[in-house]
Protein backbone atom coordinates (compact mmCIF):
# COMPACT_ATOMS: atom_id res chain seq x y z
CA UNK A 1 0.00 0.00 0.00
CA UNK A 2 1.21 3.51 -0.88
CA UNK A 3 1.90 6.21 1.61
CA UNK A 4 -0.86 8.82 1.89
CA UNK A 5 -0.18 11.70 -0.48
CA UNK A 6 2.40 9.75 -2.50
CA UNK A 7 2.10 9.69 -6.29
CA UNK A 8 1.73 6.26 -7.83
CA UNK A 9 4.68 5.25 -10.10
CA UNK A 10 2.58 5.15 -13.29
CA UNK A 11 1.23 8.65 -12.61
CA UNK A 12 4.77 9.89 -11.88
CA UNK A 13 5.93 8.40 -15.21
CA UNK A 14 3.10 10.19 -17.08
CA UNK A 15 3.99 13.50 -15.37
CA UNK A 16 7.70 13.14 -16.25
CA UNK A 17 6.71 12.30 -19.82
CA UNK A 18 4.43 15.37 -20.06
CA UNK A 19 7.05 17.69 -18.58
CA UNK A 20 9.73 16.32 -20.94
CA UNK A 21 7.55 16.97 -24.00
CA UNK A 22 6.46 20.41 -22.80
CA UNK A 23 10.09 21.46 -22.30
CA UNK A 24 11.12 19.98 -25.65
CA UNK A 25 8.31 21.76 -27.50
CA UNK A 26 9.21 25.02 -25.73
CA UNK A 27 12.88 24.77 -26.73
CA UNK A 28 12.05 23.87 -30.35
CA UNK A 29 9.55 26.75 -30.57
CA UNK A 30 12.15 29.18 -29.20
CA UNK A 31 14.78 28.02 -31.70
CA UNK A 32 12.41 28.17 -34.69
CA UNK A 33 11.26 31.64 -33.62
CA UNK A 34 14.87 32.86 -33.62
CA UNK A 35 15.50 31.34 -37.07
CA UNK A 36 12.29 32.91 -38.40
CA UNK A 37 13.25 36.33 -37.01
CA UNK A 38 16.68 36.04 -38.65
CA UNK A 39 15.07 35.09 -41.98
CA UNK A 40 12.60 37.99 -41.74
CA UNK A 41 15.37 40.49 -40.94
CA UNK A 42 18.82 39.15 -41.83
CA UNK A 43 20.31 42.57 -40.97
CA UNK A 44 19.83 42.54 -37.20
CA UNK A 45 23.56 42.87 -36.47
CA UNK A 46 24.32 45.89 -38.64
CA UNK A 47 28.01 46.52 -39.33
CA UNK A 48 29.28 49.73 -40.91
CA UNK A 49 32.53 49.89 -42.87
CA UNK A 50 34.54 52.92 -43.93
CA UNK A 51 35.91 52.56 -47.47
CA UNK A 52 37.47 55.31 -49.52
CA UNK A 53 36.04 58.18 -47.49
CA UNK A 54 32.51 56.71 -47.37
CA UNK A 55 30.64 54.80 -44.70
CA UNK A 56 29.01 51.64 -46.11
CA UNK A 57 26.36 49.27 -44.89
CA UNK A 58 25.63 46.00 -46.66
CA UNK A 59 22.10 44.64 -46.41
CA UNK A 60 20.80 41.22 -47.38
CA UNK A 61 17.28 40.83 -48.74
CA UNK A 62 14.87 38.79 -46.62
CA UNK A 63 12.89 35.83 -47.99
CA UNK A 64 10.28 38.17 -49.48
CA UNK A 65 12.99 40.24 -51.24
CA UNK A 66 12.60 43.22 -48.90
CA UNK A 67 15.45 45.02 -47.22
CA UNK A 68 15.01 45.52 -43.49
CA UNK A 69 17.56 47.14 -41.23
CA UNK A 70 17.74 47.79 -37.51
CA UNK A 71 18.44 51.36 -36.47
CA UNK A 72 17.10 54.02 -34.14
CA UNK A 73 14.98 57.15 -33.99
CA UNK A 74 15.92 59.43 -31.10
CA UNK A 75 17.73 56.49 -29.45
CA UNK A 76 14.60 54.30 -29.69
CA UNK A 77 15.43 51.03 -31.48
CA UNK A 78 13.36 50.35 -34.60
CA UNK A 79 13.41 48.12 -37.65
CA UNK A 80 13.23 50.07 -40.90
CA UNK A 81 11.78 48.74 -44.15
CA UNK A 82 13.54 50.43 -47.06
CA UNK A 83 10.91 51.98 -49.33
CA UNK A 84 12.02 54.04 -52.31
CA UNK A 85 8.34 54.74 -53.04
CA UNK A 86 7.91 56.63 -49.76
CA UNK A 87 8.68 60.35 -50.00
CA UNK A 88 9.60 60.65 -46.33
CA UNK A 89 10.29 58.37 -43.38
CA UNK A 90 6.84 57.12 -42.41
CA UNK A 91 6.33 56.12 -38.78
CA UNK A 92 3.48 54.41 -36.99
CA UNK A 93 1.72 56.30 -34.20
CA UNK A 94 3.06 53.80 -31.65
CA UNK A 95 6.72 54.22 -32.67
CA UNK A 96 6.31 58.00 -32.91
CA UNK A 97 5.08 58.15 -29.30
CA UNK A 98 7.91 55.90 -28.04
CA UNK A 99 10.49 58.00 -29.92
CA UNK A 100 9.08 61.26 -28.56
CA UNK A 101 8.00 62.67 -31.93
CA UNK A 102 5.28 65.30 -32.12
CA UNK A 103 2.55 65.70 -34.69
CA UNK A 104 2.83 68.67 -37.02
CA UNK A 105 0.45 69.66 -39.79
CA UNK A 106 -2.20 67.15 -40.83
CA UNK A 107 -2.23 65.86 -44.37
CA UNK A 108 -3.24 62.99 -46.63
CA UNK A 109 -0.84 60.43 -48.12
CA UNK A 110 -1.47 58.13 -51.06
CA UNK A 111 -0.42 54.57 -50.19
CA UNK A 112 -0.80 51.21 -51.87
CA UNK A 113 -3.88 50.73 -49.68
CA UNK A 114 -5.38 54.09 -50.65
CA UNK A 115 -5.44 57.52 -49.05
CA UNK A 116 -4.63 57.81 -45.33
CA UNK A 117 -4.50 60.70 -42.90
CA UNK A 118 -0.97 61.56 -41.70
CA UNK A 119 0.79 64.26 -39.69
CA UNK A 120 4.12 65.81 -40.58
CA UNK A 121 6.98 65.54 -38.11
CA UNK A 122 10.69 66.26 -37.91
CA UNK A 123 12.92 63.47 -36.64
CA UNK A 124 15.73 65.07 -34.62
CA UNK A 125 18.04 62.03 -34.96
CA UNK A 126 17.89 58.87 -37.05
CA UNK A 127 20.68 56.28 -37.08
CA UNK A 128 21.62 53.40 -39.36
CA UNK A 129 24.77 51.81 -37.98
CA UNK A 130 27.41 54.57 -37.94
CA UNK A 131 25.34 56.80 -40.23
CA UNK A 132 23.59 59.65 -38.44
CA UNK A 133 20.89 61.85 -39.94
CA UNK A 134 19.43 64.92 -38.24
CA UNK A 135 16.22 66.91 -38.67
CA UNK A 136 14.75 64.37 -41.08
CA UNK A 137 11.29 65.12 -42.53
CA UNK A 138 8.80 62.38 -41.73
CA UNK A 139 5.15 61.53 -41.38
CA UNK A 140 3.24 59.90 -38.55
CA UNK A 141 0.64 57.48 -39.84
CA UNK A 142 -1.89 56.02 -37.38
CA UNK A 143 -3.03 53.55 -40.07
CA UNK A 144 0.34 51.73 -40.09
CA UNK A 145 1.13 48.53 -38.17
CA UNK A 146 2.27 49.46 -34.63
CA UNK A 147 5.99 48.64 -35.05
CA UNK A 148 6.38 49.70 -38.68
CA UNK A 149 8.79 52.35 -39.94
CA UNK A 150 9.30 52.95 -43.67
CA UNK A 151 12.69 54.41 -44.50
CA UNK A 152 11.74 56.73 -47.33
CA UNK A 153 13.52 59.10 -49.67
CA UNK A 154 14.01 61.85 -47.07
CA UNK A 155 16.90 59.62 -45.88
CA UNK A 156 17.54 57.37 -48.89
CA UNK A 157 18.17 60.35 -51.20
CA UNK A 158 21.22 61.16 -49.04
CA UNK A 159 22.74 57.73 -49.81
CA UNK A 160 24.26 55.98 -52.78
CA UNK A 161 22.94 52.49 -53.52
CA UNK A 162 24.32 49.51 -55.36
CA UNK A 163 22.64 46.13 -55.56
CA UNK A 164 24.34 42.90 -56.53
CA UNK A 165 23.48 39.23 -55.86
CA UNK A 166 20.80 39.99 -53.26
CA UNK A 167 23.02 42.44 -51.35
CA UNK A 168 22.19 46.14 -51.22
CA UNK A 169 25.09 48.41 -50.33
CA UNK A 170 24.21 51.82 -48.90
CA UNK A 171 27.03 54.34 -48.79
CA UNK A 172 27.39 57.91 -47.62
CA UNK A 173 30.35 60.20 -47.88
CA UNK A 174 32.00 60.58 -44.47
CA UNK A 175 31.22 63.99 -43.08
Amino acid sequence: MSKPGAIRPEIRYILYFAVFWAVLIGVVTYLFDRVDARNNNPNQQLVSHVRGGATEIELKANRQGHYLVDGSINNHSVTFILDTGATTVSISESVAQKAGLTRGRPGVAQTAAGKVKVWSTIIPELRLGDMRFTNVPGTISPAMDPDMVLLGMSVLSQLNFTQQSGVLTLSRETQ
